[in-house]
């Protein structure tokens, strides 16, 4: 399951959501604003700013189409 960490009014999150969606990758999101619970499992892993994307097999941040493409 992928698991991403969002903020609303975020670009990158956007960008990343769209392209999951067109490449009919399915997803959990998990936004940071109305979960914010969820702000210190995101510091745990090392980062500071959403998008977070999270894997069974790694986690990375940012709008990252390389690393998106993996997971179609």
């Amino acid at each position: 399951m992928i698991t991403v960490y969002s903020k609303n009014d975020c670009v990158q999150c956007k960008m990343t959501k769209r392209f999951l969606d067109q490449h009919q990758v399915p997803f959990k999101e998990i936004s940071l604003d109305e979960q914010p619970e969820f702000i210190e499992h995101v510091k745990s892993l090392g980062f500071a700013a959403a998008p977070v994307i999270e894997t069974e097999t790694e986690t990375f941040s940012g709008f990252q189409p390389g690393k998106l493409k993996n997971l179609v």
